[in-house]
């Protein structure tokens, strides 16, 4: 295959998570497939049918989709949502795609999940924009979205303005888990969120008394001669560069704290510049193969970054980066695809990670992997997420309200 022909084929077949392996009742994105036999479970995952809708949305625009059916699932997807489990509007992580009803993610976490409903919201506000059409069913998906979108209540998981948003609440246990969101991680597009709401909006001083004022968020150190503007020592894992710029366009996007491509392009060359050097003298690291995420690994699940590095690879890390460093994304995905090989196909592209120091490669496709792959690559080839989600007059308001600015803003949103 040419290149362009190989990324063709990436994103479609890591499309295919999302429509041919989607929940037969909600059609919502399950959690992970577990195996080249596995029928799948009831398990969903709110986040990962964000990045899947958005990615569904790749499909239909390359013409690999029918857009009638598109539209059709996804009236079905927002009709579950509307009737399922929410809390103070926001949806919990995982769901019972049969049922609606919530599935714990923890002990104390069986309610709303502020985040996972950042990262949900961002894919249906996407297809607001894209399914555009005057027809009955676009129509009605459109007014469906709406409604889901108003209904969340930001300003609630601040615990009556606190300065700063709260991941979790729950009916039973209250604001137990206790978990302030503050930066810099992938919640940038929370705080976005959360600030653009027509109906339940938060302070902008929340975003920069929360968000701005995390433990790893101004960083301003250099590794390898590379300036990390913001985040943790080494940047951490890349889905910092990834989920909250799914739609979020990081070109000539800044606020008082950062340039935010500047951010993602220092990131990824870093995380790419520990690969090569591999201090942990791991078998297989290269300039061509490297990618450092949370992903599955052989010993359950991690946030691999350079400070957390087992030896796992993630393929989504360096396909996910093609915006930042083409490149170097090119080089990855021909060595995953001509090198490695049939070790890493799965039936619904690459498999989630692999470890050849150990000889582990997965049998897992993770929703919050895949999703990325598709949307980013397609960023990188189009600018079509980045351009529809940033479309959105209510964002483009929030981010003033935030400070940002941005080539997509318009006059009429001045």
């Amino acid at each position: 295959m040419t290149d362009s022909e190989l990324i063709d084929h990436v994103q479609r077949e890591s499309l295919r998570f999302f429509w041919e392996f989607a929940h037969p009742v909600s059609y919502m994105a399950r959690d992970r497939s577990r195996s080249a036999e596995d029928p799948g479970d009831d398990v969903v995952t709110a986040g990962g049918t964000g990045m899947g809708v958005m990615a569904i949305i790749v499909g239909v625009e390359r013409g690999w989709l029918p857009r009638e059916e598109a539209v059709r699932r996804l009236i079905v997807l927002t009709r579950f949502l509307l009737d399922g489990d929410r809390f103070h509007g926001v949806v919990p992580h995982f769901m019972n795609g049969s049922t609606g009803k919530v599935t714990p993610f923890s002990p104390v976490d069986n309610g709303g999940d502020l985040v996972e409903a950042g990262f949900l919201l961002q894919g249906l506000l996407t297809a607001r924009q894209y399914f555009s059409g005057a027809d009955e069913a676009e129509t009605a998906l459109r007014t469906m979205i709406n409604r889901l979108w108003h209904e969340t209540e930001w300003d609630w998981h601040t615990q009556g303005g606190q300065g700063v948003l709260y991941w979790h609440w729950s009916p039973d246990f209250g604001w137990k888990a206790n978990h302030q969101i503050r930066g810099w991680n992938e919640c940038l597009i929370t705080y976005v969120l959360a600030a653009s709401s027509p109906t339940h909006p938060i302070a902008p001083e929340t975003y920069h008394s929360g968000f701005a004022q995390g433990p790893d968020f101004k960083n301003g150190r250099a590794y390898d001669g590379v300036v990390l503007p913001l985040g943790p020592d080494l940047g951490g894992p890349l889905f910092f560069t990834h989920y909250s710029f799914l739609g979020l366009d990081p070109q000539g996007l800044r606020d008082r704290y950062a340039n935010y491509w500047d951010q993602n392009l220092a990131h990824c060359r870093i995380n790419h510049g520990h690969c090569v050097r591999n201090p942990g003298g791991f078998k297989g690291y290269s300039a061509a193969c490297w990618g450092l995420t949370a992903s599955d690994d052989d010993r359950g699940y991690a946030a691999h970054a350079p400070d957390v590095d087992t030896g796992v690879i993630s393929p989504t890390a360096a396909l996910s980066s093609f915006p930042y460093v083409p490149e170097l994304a090119m080089a990855a995905l021909r060595h995953f695809n001509d090198t490695i090989g049939a070790k890493l196909v799965t039936r619904f592209g690459f498999a989630d990670a692999f470890n050849q120091t150990t000889g582990w490669y997965a049998e897992t496709n993770l929703a919050i992997d895949q999703g990325p792959i598709v949307v980013m690559i397609e960023n990188w080839r189009s600018g079509l997420l980045w351009r529809l989600f940033m479309s959105c007059p209510e964002i483009q308001l929030g981010l003033r309200r935030l400070g940002f600015v941005s080539p997509h803003f318009t006059d009429s949103t001045a």
